[in-house]
């Protein structure tokens, strides 16, 4: 295969690490340094550009790379005509509208009329619209919370992680207009094609599903834990009672005449809740192991 996938990549921010961390789980090998803007794959036919998040939808849009990695909400941003291929599983935050703790605005709704000061005003605007809600919108970069303390505006829409950042300057948030993490975004003509398609997938296509595929298997990957177990057979339907697994678990003989190894994957936000059930029920010498990649 001749072509090769251009694929845009965050250069600088909090996606830009985390993107090179996945694209290397996934077992993409490549040499990063600050000084390069384009870098190519060693073990495949693919090439990393990095720049501004911030730009890659268009740069995506216009076919200037065939896919790339930015957040959600910069695709709102940008009103990008790409399609999301796969939510990544990092950089996951929200657009939240916030008021001074004094002001008496407790809803979205009740910010009609008002100034609202914001990085993100395309999205705000057209997601505020579809409230009905209309605002004065007043464009800041920089730092958004400060808005309303400078007299600039009534409120203020920005991302939110945990919400400390908007406590900490004195504000209240008062209603989400977006979940965003981060996504991989492709071209129109680049998409993935659907395994049922009577097109034969070559090119660009072909090399953006098998991204795809490694990609989202590390991503299903980090919500998942390995458990190996050994236990009496007879204890077998009271261990299976307890693991919420992905189907039903794997089970070997010991050597020990009605001793038997269970293994199941598990939710890794489960971990915390099985380990005394399954115990109780008989398991013993229980492991709990990262899974690399999951494909499903």
């Amino acid at each position: 295969m001749s072509e090769r996938l251009t694929l845009a990549v965050p250069s600088k921010g909090r996606m830009a690490e985390p993107a090179l961390e996945l694209l290397e789980a996934a077992g993409l090998a490549f040499e990063s340094s600050e000084r390069a803007l384009s870098i190519p794959c060693a073990n495949a036919p693919i090439d990393l550009l990095l720049i501004r998040a911030a730009d890659i939808p268009e740069y995506v849009q216009d076919g200037v790379v065939h896919a790339g990695i930015t957040g959600a909400n910069l695709v709102a941003e940008a009103a990008a005509d790409v399609v999301t291929v796969t939510a990544l599983g990092f950089a996951r935050c929200s657009l939240q509208a916030a008021v001074p703790d004094d002001a008496p605005q407790t809803t979205l709704e009740e910010l009609n009329g008002l100034r609202v000061a914001t990085a993100y005003p395309h999205s705000t605007r057209a997601l505020l619209e579809e409230l009905g809600v209309e605002v004065e919108l007043v464009p800041v970069s920089g730092s958004v919370e400060a808005s309303p303390r400078l007299g600039l505006s009534d409120a203020i829409v920005d991302l939110v992680s945990t919400g400390s950042t908007a406590s900490a300057n004195g504000l209240r948030l008062v209603g989400k207009l977006l979940d965003s993490e981060a996504v991989l975004i492709a071209n129109r003509g680049n998409r993935p094609r659907s395994p049922a398609s009577p097109s034969p997938r070559q090119g660009a296509h072909e090399l953006l599903d098998r991204l795809e595929l490694m990609l989202s298997a590390v991503v299903a990957a980090r919500h998942r834990r390995y458990l190996m177990m050994n236990a009496p057979a007879s204890a077998l339907d009271a261990i299976r009672n307890v693991l919420p697994g992905m189907g039903a678990p794997s089970v070997l003989p010991l050597a020990d005449e009605g001793q038997i190894a269970i293994h199941a994957a598990v939710d890794a936000d489960a971990v915390w809740d099985l380990l005394e059930p399954l115990k109780a029920a008989g398991a013993s010498s229980i492991l709990v192991v990262p899974v690399e990649r999951l494909v499903p």
